[in-house]
């Protein structure tokens, strides 16, 4: 499900992605593995007279980890890539099992994807918004493994419209 939204400071998206993790991941996970999942919407304008524009794009980037001395599982959200030691400005939270984390992950509410000068008040948009498992962020010996298998293909996608100020 995917619910668009102006406000005054732009435009807001709200997702509630519904999959299921392939068994190999969840294996993956719970042996300590972390996984990278990534949200991202796409704000294309409209043109008849050309291909369309891609006006904005917004990243999400959300680290899932099983921590084995607390047994416990940590989620790091931030809105560039999370690499190594390294998380710059990120949001981190605990969970005392992989649903609540997964449930935290795949609910997405109020994301500021774009801001009010970026669009025109009266103009006409598409938004495509994508979530995967970022596998390039795998460590190496799995990468290799997971490329071109099902086990490992987390995604989902949907588009919507997005009218003028003021239209519903």
């Amino acid at each position: 499900m995917l619910r668009l939204e102006r406000t005054p400071e732009g435009v807001e998206l709200y997702a509630t992605v519904r999959l299921e993790l392939p068994q190999a991941v969840t294996d993956a996970l719970e042996k300590g593995i972390p996984m990278v999942f990534l949200a991202e919407a796409e704000v294309m304008r409209s043109r008849w007279y050309w291909s369309d524009k891609k006006v904005v794009s917004a990243q999400r980037h959300m680290r899932l980890a099983f921590q084995p001395l607390t047994r416990r599982w940590r989620l790091n959200v931030a809105s560039g890539p999370i690499t190594g030691n390294s998380l710059g400005v990120a949001l981190n939270l605990n969970f005392d099992s992989l649903s609540e984390a997964m449930a935290t992950i795949l609910r997405i509410s109020a994301w500021k994807i774009a801001d009010t000068g970026q669009m025109e008040a009266d103009g006409s948009y598409r938004v495509e918004f994508r979530f995967s498992l970022d596998v390039s962020q795998l460590p190496r010996p799995f990468q290799i493994g997971a490329f071109g298998q099902s086990d490992w293909k987390v995604s989902a996608s949907a588009t919507r419209q997005l009218g003028p100020e003021g239209s519903k």
